[in-house]
């Protein structure tokens, strides 16, 4: 049996000195051209950011500015009213519960009370110009229209809502409060002798005593040092000032 003879080695033509592919310093001698550090391996794509285009990449996320949003809408505090209330559930309740008493009894064959007799004859009798039948109506009015107001309208109005500063909490401030702070701060004006300040949901008006310097000078800086105050008071409707000084009256 013939073996056939092995095939010589092929041997690559050695490359010309000036045609070997240069390598980065430092780089490993074993990789390919195409993974150098400055290479792109994929000319055609775009890279996933820019960093000298200046717009963000799309796995970035974007954060808004809180200040952008809309403040909440402040609004008054209700007054509980406790005492209307109970005064009018207390009444309602015993002229329905006295009623009732009455019906019932007329219904077991009994007589009726005397005052529901005589409310009623005078009901069948007196004509509708009657003093006492235009006095109730007219007491009538007032208590319906009383009860619809506390109904429409908040009260507290000796509490001043402020500004808020998140959505879910809510913060008032008294009048005589804010009253205090502003004098404090309008006794530390040069040439202020003695301040009344009188606080409103809409205006704070002030009554300044001067016993020396300009009376235009010491209310230009009481109005700087109120204008201020109020600003920081943090009022949700800041109040309109008004600054009045005087001189102190003289001793006889």
């Amino acid at each position: 049996m013939t073996t056939p003879p092995e095939p010589s080695p092929r041997h690559e033509p050695t490359p010309p000195p000036g045609s070997e592919p240069t390598r980065a310093r430092g780089g490993d001698p074993d990789s390919p051209p195409d993974s150098h550090p400055g290479s792109d391996p994929h000319p055609g794509s775009p890279p996933d950011s820019d960093p000298h285009s200046g717009s963000p990449s799309d796995d970035v996320p974007v954060l808004t500015d809180a200040a952008d949003d809309p403040a909440p809408r402040v609004r008054r505090f209700w007054a509980v009213r406790r005492i209307p209330a109970a005064v009018l559930a207390a009444l309602v309740l015993g002229g329905a519960g006295l009623l009732l008493y009455d019906v019932a009894a007329v219904r077991a064959d009994r007589t009726a009370m005397a005052w529901r007799r005589e409310l009623a004859d005078g009901l069948a009798t007196r004509p509708l110009d009657d003093t006492w039948v235009v006095l109730g109506a007219a007491l009538a009015v007032v208590l319906g229209l009383w009860l619809l107001v506390l109904a429409a309208t908040p009260g507290l109005r000796a509490v001043l809502p402020m500004r808020r500063e998140h959505a879910d909490v809510r913060a008032g401030l008294d009048r005589e409060a804010a009253a205090l702070a502003l004098r404090d701060r309008a006794m530390e004006v040069s040439g202020v002798q003695s301040v009344r300040v009188r606080v409103g949901r809409a205006k704070v008006a002030v009554r300044a005593v001067s016993h020396f310097r300009a009376l235009d000078e010491v209310r230009a800086d009481v109005e700087t040092a109120l204008a201020a105050g109020i600003d920081e008071l943090a009022l949700a409707h800041p109040p309109a000032l008004t600054v009045r000084v005087a001189r102190p009256p003289r001793k006889a």
